[in-house]
């Protein structure tokens, strides 16, 4: 065999192989949920059964990633992301937690993208859903935020368009303080 046809066997080998490799990383990343990577990555069990029990109240499954320190995971912050595509737009949640001791704090945030009903709709939805919420309109309807009697979160809405809407809903926790 000559030496260009050797070559161009092991580049299309290479290829293959860095391929595949990429592949069973992102299956690895995809299949893992946020508790399960912050468990392998040595956060502190307190906010990873924190963060599980977040997880599934959002119905979270999609993408995760985990950043982490890597020498000091257990006592120091920790950022969970989790994006989801949808057929009408797209959402990624991120969690800060921060351990202190036996406790851990948790912020939280969730940006939905939609892109086929007006911020106007979403509000009003959101509205006849829960009759005790506060919504607030600025800059001609551009922005609502919508906030509950006990303030314990906040959605704000951004009109995107002429059919479209970001909702962030943003929430800070102290469990167990």
């Amino acid at each position: 065999m000559n030496t260009n046809k050797k070559k161009n066997l092991m580049r299309q080998y290479s290829k293959k192989v860095i391929v595949i490799v990429f592949l069973l990383l992102s299956v690895n990343i995809h299949a893992l949920s946020l508790s399960d990577d912050a468990i392998g990555r040595g956060v502190s069990e307190t906010c990873t059964s924190y963060l599980n029990q977040v997880e599934k109240s959002y119905n979270l499954s999609g993408l995760n990633i985990t950043f982490a320190h890597p020498e000091n995971p257990t006592s120091l912050p920790s950022l969970h992301i989790s994006s989801q595509k949808y057929n009408n737009g797209s959402s990624t949640f991120s969690a800060t937690l921060t351990p202190d001791e036996e406790y851990c704090y948790i912020s939280t945030v969730l940006v939905t993208s939609v892109n086929n009903q007006t911020c106007s709709e979403i509000s009003q939805i959101k509205l006849e859903i829960d009759s005790e919420l506060q919504a607030s309109s600025y800059a001609d309807g551009d922005f609502t935020i919508i906030t509950p009697n006990d303030n314990t979160y906040q959605i704000i809405l951004t009109t995107q368009g002429e059919t479209g809407c970001t909702m962030s809903e943003t929430r800070m926790l102290w469990p167990g303080r």
